[in-house]
């Protein structure tokens, strides 16, 4: 068996940390069954980062289905910043108290990985990236990892199912043991390319054997229809990997085969893909995207029937966050207020959704490509070390 909750569980409350439970049994105890409203924020973004984007909204909305709740948020792929509510609950405590624990989950990982995801496509510019990283947790969740990067702005997904649930073609290349049982590493790829679809393109894998630079010749040399090389070179031989890259690139270059790309593996981030640009031409991105530090969202009370109120260290009552359509500007106003102009002129929209009404969708769930769409849009001009809008 594996270690899993099932939908029904999750659906059940079952996934939720003990003292809402028993929270939920003292309040009936007590008679108290308030309406409520809530809001989730983060104070804080993971160290070095501006700007967040907002995954998982379409599991938060599969969540609330049928929970008798009114939900409102930013739509999926939207940036988002530190105190700004990305999604307000509305109802009754105890129908959805139980759900804190599983809607948190739902949010932070997704949303963390969708962010390293854009981070890494702001510093890979128009390269090619691709995630490689499902592997790297449990595979339950393979499909929710490779959507959220998918969404982030890679390019492709390594797994099969992530793929199909995509409705994109899978993405990748030729594995070190394919190489070692042939023994070759032209005879591997050629192998591949007689028996694999020749929609397929062609990605040999240069560093089994011998020197990259032979390897890669050797292969541009043999194989007609050779789309790329990929370095997966381990650490204790990368040394001066820019340089190795260089002089690959300058190899293949002088003999003809400048239209072969190089696309780089194992273990990168936004940071050695800035470091690597220069001479690659796409990246395989893994443990970075699917051990991506989480969004520490946090669901707070900020109401109680229609009264402003929180904990310390928390802004009581709802709160709604506006965007002028001209400058960019952001701001957090309190729900009752209504901004009008933007102090450089400019209209003001109102950035948060209808996205359920007594438990029943009201919102549209846009397709993985539409949402991905519209996080490259908000990316553009972005910068990875960009401290957020001019009013922060």
């Amino acid at each position: 068996m594996f270690h899993l909750a099932d939908e029904k569980e999750i659906k059940a409350g079952r996934v939720t940390d003990v003292y809402f439970d028993r929270t939920v049994r003292v309040l009936k105890g007590l008679g108290i069954d308030s309406e409520v409203a809530a809001e989730v924020r983060v104070a804080s973004l993971p160290a070095g980062y501006g700007f967040g984007v907002l995954a998982g909204i379409d599991e938060l909305v599969a969540l609330f289905k049928g929970i008798p709740v009114d939900v409102e948020g930013l739509t999926e792929g939207t940036l988002f910043y530190p105190e700004e509510p990305v999604v307000t609950i509305r109802g009754k405590y105890l129908d959805f108290a139980v759900y804190e624990t599983t809607l948190l989950g739902l949010l932070c990982q997704a949303s963390g990985i969708a962010t390293k995801a854009a981070r890494c496509r702001i510093a890979a510019g128009e390269r090619i990236i691709l995630s490689f990283g499902a592997r790297r947790m449990h595979p339950a969740i393979a499909p929710m990892i490779d959507r959220s990067a998918y969404i982030g702005g890679c390019d492709g997904v390594a797994v099969v199912k992530s793929a199909e649930t995509l409705d994109i073609e899978p993405s990748g290349t030729i594995p070190h043991s394919l190489i070692l049982l042939v023994g070759d590493t032209l005879e591997a790829t050629r192998a591949f390319d007689r028996f694999i679809d020749k929609k397929i393109k062609r990605v040999a894998l240069i560093d089994t054997f011998s020197d990259e630079k032979f390897e890669a010749i050797k292969v541009a040399q043999g194989l007609k229809d050779l789309y790329a090389i990929r370095f997966d070179t381990p650490k204790t031989r990368r040394g001066d990997f820019l340089g190795l890259l260089e002089e690959v690139r300058w190899e293949l270059d002088i003999r003809g085969f400048k239209g072969v790309k190089i696309l780089v593996s194992g273990g990168l981030d936004e940071y050695e893909i800035a470091k690597l640009n220069p001479a690659a031409d796409a990246y395989g991105v893994g443990t970075a995207l699917s051990n991506a530090p989480v969004i520490n969202f946090s669901l707070d009370i900020v109401e109680i029937e229609g009264k402003p109120v929180a904990k310390k260290g928390k802004r009581s009552g709802s709160k709604k966050v506006y965007r002028c359509c001209k400058c960019g500007r952001r701001k957090v106003l309190f729900a009752a207020w209504r901004p009008t102009k933007c102090g450089c002129g400019g209209d003001v929209e109102l950035l948060s959704r209808p996205l359920l009404k007594k438990g029943q969708i009201v919102c549209d769930l846009p397709k993985p490509s539409q949402i991905r769409d519209h996080v490259l849009g908000q990316l553009e001009g972005m910068e990875i070390f960009e401290k957020g809008p001019s009013n922060r």
